[in-house]
């Protein structure tokens, strides 16, 4: 049986952490605004997309789809990605990193737990270490992302739940128990609300701190 390890280095250190084979999860309907995550989820019925049984709704992936390559591969021919905080925890310590929720568009019209495993999940290299999860807060963070150099994304994090109330939901919800995990928490809305299918992603994350993470990869069009 083969194992799955996603390493990333620690924010202005040489240190470098290590999961192996860890739960991996992508946290959707994470709107800090009940009343408009309930809108979102009504205008996806009326297109033909299921509600979800709960809300959050925590949609596992493989842990071997997390991959800080690049260059990822895609099959289907409508992909896009969206910029998301990266909550991780390893050997009972957290961390903050970036992701992006690459997507399968038309498998999600059909099937939004089976789109979220379609595409691989890019993440960024470098995490900052969190000393008190409880206490972090990113409602002043801003978060970009750009599609072929085109600005797709641009807003801030208060708009979702906070870092604790996801993984505290998510870990109620689960069976990861003490386990390591990688958790995607959630994105801000997308410039124009349209789906842009490109072949070069940016993301960016400006922490209140000052501190910014990033990451850059391009989609492949598999055989």
């Amino acid at each position: 049986m083969t194992t799955s390890d996603i390493t990333f280095t620690i924010h202005g250190t040489e240190d470098r952490i290590t999961l192996t084979d860890p739960t991996a999860i992508v946290a959707g309907y994470t709107g800090r605004d009940a009343a408009a995550v309930q809108e979102h989820i009504d205008e996806l019925a009326a297109i033909g997309i299921a509600p979800p049984p709960s809300v959050p709704m925590f949609y596992p992936v493989d842990a071997s789809s997390v991959t800080s390559e690049a260059v990822i591969t895609v099959e289907g021919t409508r992909t896009s990605g969206e910029i998301e905080p990266l909550y991780i925890r390893c050997d009972g310590r957290y961390y903050l990193g970036i992701a992006s929720d690459h997507t399968d568009r038309e498998v999600e019209a059909e099937d939004i737990g089976e789109s979220k495993k379609a595409c691989p999940k890019p993440v960024g290299a470098t995490v900052v270490e969190v000393e008190d999860i409880a206490a972090l807060d990113l409602d002043g963070a801003h978060a970009t992302s750009f599609v072929d150099d085109r600005p797709y994304q641009d807003g801030h994090l208060s708009a979702l739940r906070t870092p604790a109330d996801v993984i505290g939901l998510f870990l109620e919800n689960t069976s990861v128990g003490d386990g390591d995990f990688v958790c995607l928490g959630g994105t801000v809305p997308v410039i124009g609300g349209v789906f842009i299918c490109g072949d070069t992603w940016r993301i960016r994350l400006e922490l209140p701190s000052g501190t910014v993470l990033d990451h850059e990869y391009s989609v492949r069009k598999g055989n």
